[in-house]
């Protein structure tokens, strides 16, 4: 079945992160929606596009089975660096990630493994809503002929949940999920405003330090509507050229 990955609509109540709001989902991977008139809320599981596609929040697994799933699945994580940075080239330029292990080392461990094995090299940004989140890490944007599926994909794999005490405020690098809290894969979102809305229901793990420009021209691309809130398809494609990690200090 499908998954969504939706972001809550900016000024919507509607839309929700499960796929068909404007929230960042998961499902395959999708961001948070912007919430509706006070309240932003990622979108949940995505179907056709990632966390703005009609809603379509795929029933989560039963917890028990979830779980275990999960479980064997996922990659045993390695010991995180604290003095890596991640340096994501766009079409647009290049931003540098710093990550936050003390508070979600599982899911920096997963990203970082991800962006090492060349995963996110050639995916793009196929979800932006404008004032509160760009989206990628979505595998399938890889093929244009998958289009109609932008917003499902994942590693083969779903990562349990690390909600923590950092707020989602602009340039925030957050997991995007689908409607059940350990359905995140690959999916990222980043923030473009404060998004409170999202704290303590989605796994931030980072911030743009640096190449904060990059991310507000990508915000601004224009975009159409595609069956959420809030328009979210790109009019042109955001290349994910490569996300290379490096030392901390190369990028001083």
């Amino acid at each position: 079945m499908k998954k969504i990955v939706v972001f809550i609509g900016l000024g919507l109540c509607a839309g929700l992160i499960t796929g068909c709001q404007d929230k960042p989902s998961g499902g395959a991977g999708s961001a948070p929606a912007p919430a509706p008139a006070k309240t932003n809320q990622p979108t949940k599981v995505e179907t056709n596009t990632p966390a703005a596609t009609p809603a379509t929040n795929v029933p989560a697994p039963a917890p028990a089975t979830a779980a275990a799933a999960n479980a064997a699945a996922t990659p045993t994580a390695a010991p995180v660096s604290s003095n890596e940075v991640a340096v994501i080239k766009t079409t647009y330029g290049e931003m540098t990630v710093e990550f936050w292990p003390d508070v979600a080392p599982k899911t920096v461990a997963n990203f970082k493994k991800l962006a090492k094995d060349g995963f996110y090299d050639g995916t793009c940004f196929h979800r932006i809503i404008k004032g509160f989140m760009i989206q990628g890490g979505d595998p399938l944007t890889k093929d244009a002929k998958m289009e109609e599926r932008w917003g499902t994909g994942d590693p083969g794999y779903k990562i349990n949940a690390e909600f923590n005490s950092r707020l989602h405020q602009r340039g925030v690098l957050s997991m995007a999920r689908s409607a059940s809290p350990d359905s995140a894969g690959s999916q990222f979102f980043i923030c473009l405003g404060d998004a409170p809305f999202l704290d303590h229901q989605y796994t931030g793990f980072g911030k743009v330090i640096k190449g904060d420009d990059v991310l507000g021209k990508i915000g601004d691309v224009p975009c159409v509507a595609r069956g959420e809130p809030s328009p979210s398809k790109p009019t042109v494609r955001i290349n994910v050229d490569s996300i290379k990690l490096v030392p901390a200090p190369e990028t001083k």
